[in-house]
Parts: structure tokens; sequence; C-alpha cells
């Protein structure tokens, strides 16, 4: 039992030195391979990957807001969780049986993608609580946008903005436009079923829907900046 139960605490350590060491090493390093990309090849049996590191700085500036508009609108606000966005969804989803919402942040999703396998089992989940708190507390907003925006699935084989902005609009990432972006970001549900190369009604009907979200979510800070509290208007934010 003795021999058990040190077996038990060295596997306990290993993954909590493991797991903090990769988050800090994400800190500073590039993500060029995830698990879902892995994931995908093995699925379709084609191990094509359209992925392009950049840094943030080197994305259009209308991208973070997009992305905020559509996705998380307290990113900046909140500490890894949208707790009230959690209770609307939970509240939504025992009144309407047929669909669901979700209330995934940002920094959930980063955390997911980059560390996790897609799912919806209860491990899965716990462990996406516990690396958002991980990423939360090591990796500043900043880092957390870039690292999403890098690595998020933008279309079939399409990872990241930059390679989303060529394949989808023969462009750079920073070379996107606000109505571009907002585009983008409309198809962030399901980017393997809604295009942002060839968008339809549903897809024009959401970038528009973003656009207008977007007048209310500032200018994506730099590095070191601070969000003042009294520019916080609804829930989001004033220019």
């Amino acid at each position: 039992m003795n021999v058990i139960l040190k077996f038990v605490r060295w596997v306990i350590a290993l993954f909590f030195a493991s797991t903090i060491l990769a988050v800090v090493a994400y800190r500073f390093i590039p993500v060029y391979v995830t698990p879902l990309m892995i994931i995908r090849c093995l699925q379709t049996g084609s191990f094509t990957i359209h992925h392009h590191w950049v840094a943030l700085d080197d994305m259009s500036k209308h991208m973070p807001v997009a992305v905020m508009a559509s996705e998380d609108q307290r990113f900046l606000m909140h500490h890894g969780f949208d707790y009230d966005a959690i209770e609307k969804a939970a509240i939504h989803n025992r009144r309407n049986k047929g669909t669901k919402h979700g209330a995934s942040t940002i920094s959930q999703q980063t955390a997911k993608n980059v560390f996790l396998w897609p799912g919806r089992s209860w491990v899965r989940k716990g462990f996406e609580v516990y690396f958002t708190a991980l990423v939360e507390l090591l990796w500043s907003k900043q880092r957390i946008m870039e690292v999403y925006l890098n690595s998020i699935e933008m279309g079939e084989g399409i990872y990241g903005l930059d390679a989303c902005a060529e394949y989808h609009f023969d462009k750079r990432a920073g070379e996107l436009s606000r109505a571009e972006c907002a585009l983008i970001a409309a198809t962030l549900p399901n980017p393997r079923k809604f295009s942002s190369k060839n968008p339809s009604a549903y897809v024009r009907m959401r970038q528009r829907q973003i656009q207008r979200e977007m007048k209310f979510i500032p200018t994506f800070p730099k590095e070191g900046e601070d969000i003042n509290p009294r520019t916080v208007v609804g829930g989001a934010y004033a220019r």
C-alpha cells in the first residue's frame, strides 16, 4: 500500500510540475502545433496544416476587438471565467432543451486549444478549468489573445489568423479590414461549417451584428497598458 501511495504522489507531483512548466514555456515560446491539429489530421487523413505564427502586434488591430465582441465581451474584466455568462447559459439550457448556449471565455478556449482535446466530458472540463486558471495566472491578457488568435481553427486545415488571411483573403494578418475581422469572428463558433471565404447569408448577418457590437469594445491594449474601470459600460467598454 505504501508503494502505491508513493507512486500516486509521484504521478501527481509529475503532473503538476510538467503542466506548470508547459504553461510557463508557452508564455514565451510560439505554439506551432496543438492537440486539435493532430486530431484533425488523423480524422481527415490529411497531414497538411496551414499555420503561421505571427505576433499580436503584427495582426490587424480590429481582430481582438472582433473576437471579444463575438466570443467574450468581458475578456479584459474577468479572470478566466465569466460567471454571469455561465449563469445565463445555464438558465437558457434548462429552459430550451433543443438549443444549447455555451459560456466559454477566450481564456478557456485558449487553454482547451493548446493543452487539451475536443470533447464535452466532465474530465476534460475539469482539466480545462485547471489550465485556464494557470493561463490566467501566468500569462498576460495580451499573451492569451496572441496564442488564441494563432491557434484557433479558422477553416479546414487552417489554424490562426495569418493562415486564414492568406487562404481566404489573399492578405497578411495585419492587412485585414474591420469588416473582414468581423467576418472571421462570425465563423468561429463552427469554422468547419461556416466559411469566411464563402460566407452564407447567416454568416453575413452575424458579421453585421459583430460590427455593431465592436463599437462598444475598445482598441485592444498593448502589453502593460490597463483598462480604466470607469470606461466600462454595460459589461463591455466604451471607446
